[in-house]
C-alpha cells in the first residue's frame, strides 16, 4: 500500500513540475543570442525592449525590496494604470542596486537616485513607449532598454542576497580574469515564482560588457556585430 501511495505521490509531483515548467516557458522574456560562452560565463547579445521600473529604498533590504518592488509592478500590470487594463506577465523579474545612476525614461537621460534597489519587469513586445499603459503609481517609470551585450552567470536556488552576492563575485572574477571591460552595475534576475522548487528555479546575475573576451573565436565576434 505504501509503495502504491508513494508512486501516486511521485506521479503527482512529476505532473506538478511539468505544469510549472510549462507555465514558466509560456512567459515572454527578453530576446537574446548567445554569442560566446566559457566555463562560467555566457555572453549574450540582447535585443532592445521596454521595462516598467521602480526604485525601492535600500533601507528595506534586498529581499523586502524585491517583494515591495514586485507588488508595485504587479499592481501596475493588473490594472493600476491609465487604461485600467491587464498586461501579460513576463520573465524575469530584475533587480539592480540603485546606488549608481539609473536610467529612468530614456537611455540618454539619467537621474541620481537615493541608495536602494531598482526592480523591473519587461513589458510584452507588442507595446512601445507610446502605446504602453501609463502607471498610476508615480514611483513606476517606463524605460526603453537598448540592445546590449551582457555577461551572464546562471544558477538555481532561492533568490536571496546571499546567492546574489556569491554569484555576483563569480561573475566579476571571471570577467576580470578575461580582461573584459564592464559597463554599469550587476543585475540579478529571477524567472520563476516562489512555489517552484529551489533546485528547479532559474536565476541569473548579469552585467553589460563592452566586448567579448580576447579568447573568443572570430566567428563569435562577427556574430556579435
Amino acid at each position: 500500500m505504501n509503495t502504491v501511495s508513494n508512486s501516486k505521490h511521485l506521479s503527482a509531483l512529476g505532473l506538478m513540475l511539468l505544469v510549472i515548467s510549462a507555465e514558466a516557458l509560456a512567459l515572454e522574456s527578453p530576446q537574446y543570442t548567445v554569442v560566446y560562452e566559457d566555463e562560467r560565463v555566457e555572453y549574450r547579445q540582447y535585443e532592445s525592449h521596454l521595462v516598467a521600473e521602480t526604485v525601492v529604498e535600500k533601507s528595506s533590504g534586498y529581499r523586502s525590496a524585491s517583494n515591495e518592488g514586485f507588488m508595485r509592478l504587479f499592481r501596475y500590470i493588473t490594472g493600476n494604470n491609465s487604461s485600467q487594463s491587464k498586461i501579460e506577465m513576463t520573465a524575469p523579474v530584475q533587480q539592480t542596486p540603485a546606488s549608481e545612476e539609473i536610467a529612468m525614461t530614456a537611455p540618454v537621460q539619467r537621474i541620481e537616485t537615493s541608495k536602494g534597489w531598482s526592480v523591473a519587469f519587461m513589458l510584452p513586445s507588442k507595446y512601445t513607449l507610446e502605446t504602453a499603459p501609463l502607471p498610476s503609481d508615480e514611483r513606476i517609470a517606463l524605460r526603453p532598454v537598448p540592445g546590449q551585450l551582457m555577461a551572464v552567470v546562471r544558477y538555481s536556488g532561492r533568490w536571496t542576497e546571499r546567492n546574489y552576492e556569491k554569484h555576483k563575485s563569480r561573475l566579476l572574477e571571471s570577467i576580470e580574469s578575461a580582461a573584459v571591460e564592464t559597463l554599469g552595475v550587476v543585475e540579478s534576475a529571477a524567472y520563476d515564482p516562489p512555489y517552484v522548487l529551489p533546485f528547479l528555479r532559474r536565476n541569473e546575475v548579469m552585467i553589460q560588457v563592452k566586448s567579448l573576451p580576447a579568447s573568443a573565436p572570430t566567428t563569435s565576434l562577427a556574430k556579435e556585430s
